[in-house]
């Protein structure tokens, strides 16, 4: 059979074209792929030192010089907002409690509501008044009313710092005015103020007044109303902001420490030593807003599943299913939720073992970075083998090492 040329030259041209789209398309596709899974570039910060966490996880999804030791100015009242949510919380105090004005506390400069020496007010309205207008009388009143003294609350306060794990915070007074010896950074205040909004959520309620008023009563008071103002502009700004906490003096420069909830998702942001009060609040929306719109919250195991086995060579079971001990969550950048790797580290551990005791962790990483962790624990008891079955097992595996068998 005979082909006429023209058809023929058609059909081996379009044949050339097909084949030459393939492989354009075959040659581009890892590169949209990749492409497609890339994370945005952080955003670019005035700020000397900031930080961008999970509420629910303290994940760290963005720092920039974050152990830089700096003045906190009045974010220092993180802290003295928390001892006194940790006193309530434990019925040592009461909000309804009347807190009396010391001298000192009635002389104290700064941001305050004027306080009278002898005058007394309820410890939840000096808590307004510290959490929506950096009172710094009310801070100080407070201080002496939970621990007696100011130097002892100070004490509490870098207890509590230590004990939180913030590393780089020393505080030498409970309003943050300056201090030589006074200073934070801003992985230090996310984490107390993570603890804070998570352990003791009713400060988000005084947090996220614009306006209020405090009505003052008794011989010894100055003023018969206090018009608070909240210091913190980002409550009317952002959308689902209630927190947290502004501080600024000529050393520390204009700070924030910000919170933002969305769905089921809370950030924690830290601006620190910025210029101007628009500066804090034009970097702290761009931390919240990267946080929102490029991470996903990724559920990896709820409390009580079954993630693993850890060995328990001299134990009757040899190894034991382990449990992830809370909700264990991670934020990973948009696109890469399924890439994330899982994995049980943990020790060979020694029987007897406890239900409920505690195994080592399950460990979330994306590209071969940690993202978090959650404790793992037993989830039955394990008694000891008796002595035969643990030389039988020590026999076994030394000719499975031998012969390079593994388990």
């Amino acid at each position: 059979m005979l082909f006429s040329k023209g058809p023929w030259l058609r059909a081996r041209r379009a044949l050339f074209i097909a084949g030459l789209a393939v492989a354009l398309v075959a040659a581009v596709a890892p590169s949209l792929s990749l492409l497609s899974v890339q994370a945005a570039a952080p955003p670019e910060l005035k700020a000397r030192s900031a930080v961008l966490i999970s509420a629910e996880t303290g994940q760290v999804l963005y720092e920039k010089e974050p152990d830089l030791r700096v003045a906190p100015a009045s974010i220092t009242k993180v802290m003295t907002m928390l001892l006194t949510m940790e006193a309530v919380d434990s019925k040592k105090v009461s909000l309804d409690d009347m807190v009396t004005t010391s001298t000192e506390a009635s002389q104290i400069g700064g941001s305050q509501i004027w306080l009278a020496e002898g005058e007394q007010m309820k410890l939840g309205d000096m808590m307004k008044a510290i959490a929506i207008v950096s009172a710094n009388d009310a801070a100080y009143a407070v201080s002496e009313f939970i621990a007696g003294s100011a130097e002892d609350f100070v004490n509490q306060m870098n207890e509590k710092a230590k004990e939180l794990g913030m590393k780089n915070t020393h505080f030498e007074n409970p309003d943050g005015l300056p201090a030589p010896n006074h200073y934070s950074t801003a992985r230090d205040i996310a984490i107390m103020s993570r603890e804070l909004v998570t352990k003791h959520p009713k400060v988000l309620e005084w947090t996220s007044i614009w306006t209020d008023t405090l009505e003052r009563k008794g011989p010894m008071v100055r003023q018969e109303e206090s018009f608070l103002r909240n210091t913190n502009e980002l409550i009317l700004r952002y959308p689902g902001a209630d927190g947290l906490k502004t501080g600024m003096t000529d050393e520390a420069g204009y700070c924030l420490a910000g919170t933002a909830k969305r769905d089921d998702v809370r950030l924690i942001s830290v601006v620190m030593a910025l210029p101007t009060n628009e500066d804090r609040l034009e970097d702290t929306i761009k931390l919240l807003n990267y946080g929102f719109r490029e991470f996903d919250r990724v559920a990896v195991a709820k409390k009580g599943d079954v993630v693993g086995r850890v060995r328990v060579p001299n134990g009757r079971r040899e190894e034991i299913p382990a449990a992830a001990s809370a909700d264990f969550v991670a934020f990973v950048e948009k696109g890469k939720k399924d890439f994330v790797d899982t994995a049980i580290v943990s020790e060979e551990r020694r029987a007897p073992i406890r239900k409920g005791e505690k195994l080592g962790a399950i460990v979330a990483s994306l590209d071969g970075r940690e993202l978090a962790r959650v404790d793992v624990v037993a989830t039955e008891d394990v008694p000891r083998a008796n002595i035969f079955t643990v030389i039988i097992r020590a026999i076994r595996d030394f000719f499975r090492g031998l012969f390079g068998l593994g388990r």
